[in-house]
């Protein structure tokens, strides 16, 4: 016997214990460093994340300034029809319009109006409004060209020193600061008409007080670049208006949709970055934070350190618990491969109560719930054999009276075509064909044009009873008619239909029998009658007997029937067939079956038994 649980559970124990120290320490190390380094990382996406939110909202705020002029109508009025020729006024809108926007934010150092009615441009810069001044080549800004053909109506121009447009600003060389640009194109709506341009020149103040809470200064390095590489902001505001050539951002730029941190090694910085891409309108921007391996495994050592006093201790108690347990968890594997070799020799018996409350436990009571039912189809299936064998003794002694009533009736019609009486012979052959289908006893499960072929004679006959004042119409589609179904499932219906329908009925009577695919794997079958029908409560009662098996004080008798029906075809459809019972008190009766096209596999057993 090989190596069982047990000996394999205390052996890889002792080899546990005996791992070098040092193995120890630096796997606790290398957990412990990577939990952190996953928090760590989390925290600063999270942070990054709020950041990015907060500062792509200030810079929607500042890129839909210009919507307000559209509010203005007055200004709107003079952007339609150029400053002229009520010069002075419509000078005034202008005026007011720009030192409104000016004046809402601290950050804003200057501001353009270009209108293309007459080609007028004014600029605002630090609340000097100035004269009018004409801009013939405006589309030589490369920003107001890109505005022509772009789908939105602003582009950012990232950080730049600013600068004089159409030469009306006057800014000393000292004040040149770095700016980020608004362009804005103004249109009429709703015709869309150019109208003209609005630019918005702001301070890098706000967006670096938004981005100073998002990093450590001095010890993690912040970017914010668009996706041609300029920096709009940086932590070192010597990079800010550069561009970043490094690779680590062409790696961001690929990444950045599926992840949101990577780590990099080179020879300016070892590190995470952490990074997350801005959504509409600066989707192509991305904020970025490095952190290098120092800040984030500063407290991943101390950690450490706790972290394996704590595993040595805990190894020593699971080494002792162990033992304990490798006892206890195979002892009851044991008892149970010995009950399986008492099975092996044929002894079907179990000898023990519970395996416990575990999985084992679980194994032990399936195991004896399987040699509980091996045993109970053993008995079923010595009692089916006897069952059989009196099954065909039945068929046996019961060939003897339907050969003689077959020859009989032969004879007589045989003697009625002597004399000349064809209807006589016509009724005995009907009468003969539903005796021969009914005591067949061979075939359980028959094609639907057997049933037909039945109940059609059947139908002949009473046709003869009644003469004129009955009538039978059969609509069968052509697929529904090779299908296989239990035997006797359409006359016990249409005998109700005589017992409870037609009786005292003075108008001609009909039976209609339908059978058709309303769906591909679907047949229904209908009978209709136009008897007498029944009442509301005595169809209800019907159904209580059909479905739900409940039994009323007076048993209907057309319940009695289809109940035997619909347990039949439940045990041969396996649960798939439906029966419904429809009729109203003078209106007559419904009885609409529905089967699968297809019995399931596993019903013809009951005609193979049949036969046997």
């Amino acid at each position: 016997m090989g190596w069982g649980i047990r000996k394999k559970l205390i052996i890889f124990l002792m080899a546990a214990t005996v791992l070098p120290f040092g193995t120890a320490i630096t796997i606790t190390y290398l957990q412990t460093t990577k939990s952190l380094n996953n928090r760590f990382v989390s925290t600063n996406h999270d942070l990054i994340v709020k950041g990015k939110e907060e500062l792509s909202t200030y810079l929607q705020d500042v890129a839909q300034m210009s919507t307000v002029l559209y509010r203005y109508t007055p200004f709107m009025k003079v952007m339609e029809g150029g400053i002229s020729p009520d010069i002075n006024n419509n000078q005034e809108q202008v005026r007011m319009a720009l030192a409104y926007l000016f004046n809402s934010r601290p950050e804003i150092e200057q501001m353009h109006l270009y209108i293309d009615k007459r080609k007028d441009s004014y600029t605002n810069y630090h609340s000097a409004i100035s004269g009018r001044a004409r801009y013939e080549n405006v589309l030589s800004h490369p920003y107001y060209a890109q505005l022509m053909t772009h789908a939105g109506y602003s582009i950012v121009e990232p950080p730049h020193k600013i600068y004089s447009y159409n030469n009306q600003s006057l800014i000393p060389e000292s004040q040149k600061k770095a700016v980020l640009s608004f362009h804005n194109i103004i249109r009429d709506v709703p015709s869309d008409r150019f109208l003209g341009f609005l630019s918005i020149d702001i301070n890098l103040s706000k967006i670096s007080a938004i981005s100073g809470r998002l990093f450590m200064k001095d010890v993690e390095d912040f970017y914010i670049i668009n996706e041609h590489g300029i920096i709009i902001y940086a932590s070192n505001e010597k990079e800010i208006g550069t561009e970043n050539k490094e690779k680590w951002f062409q790696q961001v730029k690929k990444k950045s949709s599926e992840n949101k941190s990577l780590e990099w090694r080179d020879k300016h910085f070892s590190g995470v970055i952490v990074y997350e891409a801005f959504s509409e309108p600066f989707k192509d921007w991305y904020m970025v934070k490095k952190i290098p391996y120092d800040v984030l495994y500063e407290s991943a050592r101390e950690t450490a350190l706790m972290n394996i006093l704590i595993g040595m201790i805990s190894l020593v108690i699971v080494l002792f618990a162990t033992m304990a347990v490798s006892f206890k968890l195979t002892a009851p594997i044991h008892v149970l491969i010995a009950n399986m070799k008492r099975v092996e020799k044929g002894e079907l018996k179990v000898e023990f109560d519970s395996l416990g409350n575990d999985e084992i436990g679980m194994l032990g009571r399936h195991f004896k719930s399987m040699i509980a039912k091996i045993n109970e189809l053993i008995e079923r299936q010595y009692k089916l054999d006897i069952e059989n064998k009196a099954s065909q003794l039945r068929v046996l002694q019961s060939q003897i009276n339907p050969h003689f009533l077959y020859n009989a009736l032969q004879s007589i019609g045989t003697l009625a075509l002597k004399s000349n009486a064809v209807p006589v012979y016509s009724l005995l052959t009907s009468l003969s064909t539903i005796m021969r289908y009914s005591l067949n006893m061979k075939d359980d499960i028959v094609p639907f044009t057997y049933e037909l072929k039945h109940v059609r004679s059947y139908l002949l006959l009473q046709k003869q009873r009644f003469d004129e004042r009955f009538e039978f119409r059969l609509n069968i589609q052509k697929d529904a008619e090779e299908i296989l179904v239990p035997k006797m499932i359409l006359q016990p219906i249409v005998e109700n239909c005589f017992k409870h329908g037609f009786d005292q009925q003075a108008d001609k009577a009909l039976i209609c029998i339908e059978a058709y695919l309303p769906k591909e794997e679907i047949v229904c079958i209908r009978v209709t009658d136009n008897g007498a029908g029944v009442t509301e409560e005595k169809l209800q009662n019907i159904r209580l007997e059909l479905f739900q098996g409940i039994a009323q004080e007076e048993r209907q008798r057309e319940a009695i029937g289809l109940k035997n029906i619909y347990d039949r075809l439940q045990i041969y459809y396996s649960n798939q067939a439906q029966m419904s019972v429809a009729g109203r008190e003078g209106s007559g009766f419904a009885v609409t079956i529905e089967i699968p096209k297809v019995m399931p596999k596993g019903e013809g057993m009951h005609e193979s038994i049949n036969r046997r």
